[in-house]
């Protein structure tokens, strides 16, 4: 008897012809989509750029937005070679010439509204500016407890709009010797634009946040208003008369430090005190 020939292996992933059955048995199973071999469609492939490798016929378009568009290049919006406004940029210039209109429309307003104060002329009471205040001033208070004249003091005037301002400083000796016993300082500043008088008070009064041992009190016949600072410690004595006279601010200050100084020769606060404010009342007479 002849062997029948041998017939081919079935290929369970071979497709059917068309009009051909599939014969008995099971369906094979079919191949993933995107299997092996086998292109993944676009729309199953979140990854897939238009044209990419894998995308036969699918044609690369040319962006409609992007950070990287240049003014002019296909697709970008407007004019070719026109710049590109995106629409917040054009919105910060649309505020920018709004704001500057509302700005110059305020500061218009201003003028009419603030010009008789930013006009007003600043009340002096007389005082005007002295070349050398130290040559000016009447420090003869100090002679009987410091008989030695400094040689030496520091002096300077300065004009501007503004403000002109005089000071003088110098060191008070009882005796011929290289050491100060004390030393004393006079500003004078004349305010030409602003009135001080809003904050002469509080900024003399704000001292006493600044250290525990400030004392700050008022004293009258002096100026319009003025202010005596203290302060008295075992090392150092601290004296500052603060006067304001219409738009003229005075300050005298004393200071003295006491190390390696017999107690006996040493001057008190109090004794200060009252040789600042007599220098202060003969001195503020001269400046006019």
């Amino acid at each position: 008897m002849s062997t029948p020939p041998e017939q081919p292996s079935p290929n369970p992933y071979q497709q059917p012809t068309p009009g051909q059955g599939q014969g008995p048995g099971p369906i094979p199973p079919q191949p993933p989509v995107g299997g092996y071999g086998t292109p993944v469609p676009a729309q199953h492939n979140p990854y897939a750029q238009p044209g990419a490798y894998g995308q036969p016929g699918a044609a690369q378009q040319p962006p409609t937005q992007g950070y990287y568009m240049q003014p002019g290049a296909p697709g970008a919006p407007g004019m070719p070679g026109a710049p590109r406004t995106s629409g917040g940029a054009g919105r910060a210039v649309l505020w920018a010439v709004v704001g500057a209109a509302v700005a110059s429309a305020l500061w218009g307003g201003g003028v009419l509204l603030l010009g008789k104060d930013s006009s007003a002329k600043a009340d002096l009471r007389g005082y005007t500016v002295k070349d050398n205040l130290c040559d000016t001033e009447d420090v003869s208070a100090f002679t009987t407890q410091y008989p030695q004249k400094d040689d030496d003091p520091t002096s300077y005037t300065t004009k501007t709009a503004t403000v002109d301002e005089m000071y003088c400083d110098q060191s008070l000796k009882r005796e011929t010797s290289s050491l100060s016993d004390a030393y004393l300082y006079v500003d004078v500043t004349l305010h030409h634009k602003t009135d001080p008088k809003a904050e002469f008070a509080d900024t003399w009064r704000s001292y006493t946040q600044r250290h525990q041992q400030y004392k700050i009190s008022t004293v009258a016949g002096i100026g319009q208003e003025a202010y005596l600072l203290t302060e008295d410690e075992s090392s150092s004595q601290y004296v500052t008369l603060a006067v304001r006279d219409g738009w003229m601010t005075y300050t005298m200050s004393w200071s003295s430090y006491s190390v390696g100084t017999s107690s006996d020769d040493s001057t008190t606060v109090d004794e200060a005190a009252t040789m600042v404010k007599t220098a202060t009342r003969a001195t503020l007479p001269k400046l006019k």
